[in-house]
């Protein structure tokens, strides 16, 4: 049997996705580290490991980088490098990668999300998306999103994903620690 203590989530605790990432990791008896910053408003105060100005400057890059990267532009980029740098100890601490958004056309994931999806990319971390308006799981697998049905395999994941959680994206969470660990804890 799993020795399920012996599994840490690496999150961000802000509300929807990481937060529920969060609960279930409690529910099924992981552990779990929170990172944060100095003004970083979170939901879930659990485990949190608050980030040096140093530690942030590990995950720094530019944010002319990120915006071609992703295809996008940021209107508030002071404000999103710090949650870019946050999400860097994620994706470094937690080997596998499960993220709850939306892909888009051109294979990123929506909002800030999506830059712990291209780290994962990048750092050739297994990584799998939970797509809230196709209602399915998808896994980046030979450089295009596969359909599959995710389990948490390695003892060090990442869980993060969109603030706008919705019914199916909580469930799809739940199921992904069903999957892996079984009941959770009674």
């Amino acid at each position: 049997m799993t020795d399920r203590s012996e599994y840490t989530l690496y999150s961000g605790g802000l509300k929807g996705a990481e937060a529920e990432f969060g609960k279930c990791a409690e529910e099924w008896g992981c552990q779990e580290v929170n990172f944060s910053f100095k003004g970083h408003k979170m939901e879930r105060v659990k485990d949190v490991r608050v980030l040096t100005e140093e530690e942030l400057k590990q995950g720094d890059v530019s944010m002319e980088i990120v915006s071609k990267h992703m295809g996008r532009r940021y209107a508030e980029a002071e404000k999103i490098r710090r949650v870019i740098q946050s999400i860097y100890h994620m994706v470094n601490n937690g080997y596998q990668v499960f993220v709850i958004g939306w892909i888009q056309p051109n294979n990123t994931v929506k909002g800030g999300t999506g830059w712990a999806v291209e780290l994962a990319k990048f750092f050739n971390r297994p990584v799998s998306v939970f797509d809230q308006d196709k209602k399915r799981w998808f896994t980046w697998k030979d450089g295009e999103w596969v359909e599959d049905l995710p389990v948490i395999q390695h003892k060090t994941f990442a869980g993060t994903g969109t603030r706008f959680l919705t019914d199916e994206g909580r469930a799809a969470i739940r199921d992904l620690y069903e999957r892996s660990f079984g009941p959770a804890n009674s």
